[in-house]
């Protein structure tokens, strides 16, 4: 990743204009209960000032991810009847609570706990260390792509040794988190072979992965271990399910990585004492329940450069899809059973 900006810098945004006071009530949609997206209810709730560190924020984009659909579908433990969902947003700040030193107006994008109120909504109540500035330069259709997918990417990156003259995989890499990902690792100047679509290779082969593979070959893996030779991979980053990341175990090399972004693994993959292997899960949510202050520091400055990045053309993400906000539940659907393409977002 290329040298992050200051947050003072970053914070910067000369098209910053002051929001409408804040209304009284809001739209939200709101789940009930364990289930489908298409159950969700269109609601009207009452705006609560922000108590200290917290900010409210005017959204005027909600992105989809998958952990969205997810939680709907299962549940989670601190969701009760009324719940709104979504966890990553742009727009404007439109009030702040006491000791926060943000402005009122600024651009932000966010990602948001899954203990609290989200994104599907005219409002989101955060807490304002969890809110990346959104420099000039940069659309809230690109920024509201970035926290939940980026910085998902950053997190499991992290979590391999920078060691040069390595090969890598990345798997589902048509995906926002893994097309992210792709490209942060080929600045670590890993060799990076790819699974995906074989309607994405061309763009991935463009951005510097040395080879794609399409992952309904059932000869992939033995194409890309053709392609490795005598060498082995030394991480594997795996964005499909902790069962298919089991498979890809064998793959790695001594000491390698296995990096579980989509789900994760209970039990070693590979009998005790083979090659040695490290087990690694991705949760970028953990940040809300367990980060200190300095996690949240580097979270921001790695936000702020993922920003940066984009700003300055280095950085590419998926092409975006914008839906209606009535037509959210819909949307979200389609996008579960992988009905659409590209970053969906919902303009609110």
């Amino acid at each position: 990743m290329s040298r992050p900006i200051p947050m003072s810098l970053c914070a910067i945004n000369r098209g910053t204009r002051m929001p409408d006071a804040l209304r009284s009530r809001y739209r939200a949609w709101s789940w009930d209960a364990p289930g489908e997206p298409d159950e969700l209810q269109l609601v009207e709730k009452a705006t609560v000032q922000p108590a200290s560190g917290e900010i409210v924020v005017e959204n005027t984009l909600a992105a989809f991810n998958p952990v969205d659909w997810k939680i709907i579908q299962n549940g989670h433990a601190a969701w009760k009847s009324g719940r709104v969902p979504g966890v990553d947003g742009v727009g404007r700040i439109a009030a702040v609570g006491p000791d926060v030193r943000l402005p009122v107006g600024q651009r932000v994008a966010y990602h948001q706990s899954l203990a609290r109120d989200g994104s599907f909504s005219d409002y989101t109540t955060l807490r304002a260390e969890s809110v990346l500035p959104v420099p000039d330069g940069v659309s809230d259709e690109v920024a509201a792509g970035i926290p939940c997918p980026g910085l998902t990417a950053w997190q499991a990156l992290a979590k391999v040794p920078s060691v040069p003259d390595r090969d890598v995989l990345v798997t589902g890499a048509g995906g926002a988190v893994a097309l992210i990902l792709a490209q942060l690792a080929v600045r670590r100047g890993w060799r990076v072979w790819v699974t995906a679509s074989p309607r994405h290779h061309a763009r991935l082969l463009g951005l510097g992965v040395c080879g794609a593979f399409d992952y309904q070959d059932d000869s992939w893996q033995g194409a890309l271990q053709q392609a490795l030779g005598p060498r082995r991979l030394f991480a594997v980053f795996d964005t499909t399910s902790g069962g298919y990341a089991r498979t890809l175990a064998p793959m790695l090399g001594f000491n390698g990585h296995l990096v579980c972004i989509q789900d994760r693994l209970d039990a070693p993959p590979l009998p005790p004492f083979a090659t040695a292997l490290s087990l690694h899960e991705v949760a970028l949510n953990a940040m809300h329940d367990h980060a200190s202050p300095q996690d949240w520091r580097d979270w921001r400055m790695a936000g702020a450069g993922l920003m940066h990045d984009v700003q300055a053309g280095a950085l590419e993400t998926q092409p975006v899809r914008v839906t209606a906000f009535t037509a959210l539940p819909e949307s979200l659907s389609a996008f579960k059973a992988g009905r659409t393409t590209g970053k969906v977002l919902v303009k609110i």
